[in-house]
């Protein structure tokens, strides 16, 4: 049995057909998260949605529900794709705020 290494693609041989499919490596392997502020359907806050969170959603309120929740992803995102995004109560996004180096970095 042969074994060939292509680009993190590995091919076994077991007839001595080898397959030639090269899978392209990123010079930086990136994920992007979209954080989701949205405001709840009950008018108690704002919901924080991303399949980056540990739950897929946390719940804000009080005064400062929106703040806080753009704080928390700032706070939680690690890629300089990520983005988040504000919505109204029709859907409609109102704010952005994109990784401009204000975010944490690790």
């Amino acid at each position: 049995m042969d074994i060939v290494i292509h680009s993190a693609l590995v091919t076994v041989s077991f007839l001595g057909v080898v397959s030639e499919d090269l899978i392209p490596m990123p010079s930086r392997m990136t994920s992007q998260h979209a954080y989701e502020v949205r405001p709840r359907k009950d008018q108690r806050g704002v919901d924080l949605i991303s399949d980056a969170l540990p739950f897929g959603r946390l719940w804000y309120d009080g005064s400062n529900a929106i703040s806080n929740a753009i704080g928390y992803a700032k706070f939680r995102s690690r890629s300089p794709d990520d983005v988040i995004r504000v919505y109204d109560e029709t859907g409609n996004v109102i704010e952005t705020h994109d990784h401009t180096g204000e975010f944490k970095e690790w």
